[in-house]
């Protein structure tokens, strides 16, 4: 049946007017932003099946535009509407880390790292620059691919450093394997990193291993 056919506070869309976003599953989220379906599927049974192709609701805000108009019957309109919403999550998450003490706020800036990077397909080593109060001026995305003393140019971080005035920073990356255990890499590169970046009086105060559901501080562990 067509949701048009469906009694009116069924629809998603009525739904979440009449009760909250808070009270509509995963797919009747999905479904609302789509707005609609594809020939044979209506917008619910699209956005079950696209739970199904991705895992789940992370993996579909975070496919890449090739895999999502992989899918039979989608194209850049519907994929869109998904990735704008992956965006302004992002973005939100990012106002609300720059108005704290990032130190005074670890959770907040485990969570926000946890959102962006869990369930990537391949490393991604950013970096958190902070200034004298150890407040948030930007986070960047540095590198990409392994890890390790070739794919990490403390040069490049340096030169960022002296571009945004930062005073501090913190490193993080992503273990696609979901492990957050820091490797022999791992350590070597934040030493690496630390002792370029002394030349210029920043501190670096952590290196975050991001896995999936765990984040390992390099800090708390005593490995820098």
């Amino acid at each position: 049946m067509n949701i048009a056919n469906w009694p009116l506070l069924e629809r998603p869309k009525e739904k979440l007017i009449s009760f909250g976003a808070e009270k509509l599953s995963d797919a009747e989220l999905i479904a609302v932003v789509l707005q609609s379906g594809i020939k044979g599927l209506d917008a619910m049974e699209l956005a079950r099946s696209l739970l199904v192709e991705f895992d789940d609701l992370r993996g579909v805000l975070g496919a890449s535009r090739d895999e999502i108009c992989g899918v039979k019957g989608l194209g850049d309109s519907k994929y869109a509407r998904l990735a704008v919403i992956l965006e302004l999550g992002d973005r939100c998450r990012l106002e609300s880390l720059k108005k704290r003490d990032i130190l005074n706020g670890v959770r907040h800036t485990k969570e926000y790292l946890k959102a962006k990077y869990q369930g990537r397909d391949s490393e991604i080593f950013s970096c958190l620059f902070l200034d004298s109060q150890h407040q948030l001026i930007v986070v960047e995305e540095l590198f990409s691919g392994t890890i390790d003393g070739a794919a990490v140019y403390p040069r490049e971080v340096v030169k960022k450093c002296l571009k945004y005035g930062s005073a501090a920073v913190i490193f993080a990356h992503n273990h696609p394997s979901g492990i957050a255990e820091p490797s022999q890499a791992d350590i070597a590169i934040t030493a690496k990193l630390k002792s370029a970046l002394a030349t210029i009086d920043v501190r670096v105060l952590d290196h975050l291993i991001i896995g999936d559901p765990n984040i390992t501080s390099l800090a708390e562990r005593g490995l820098m």
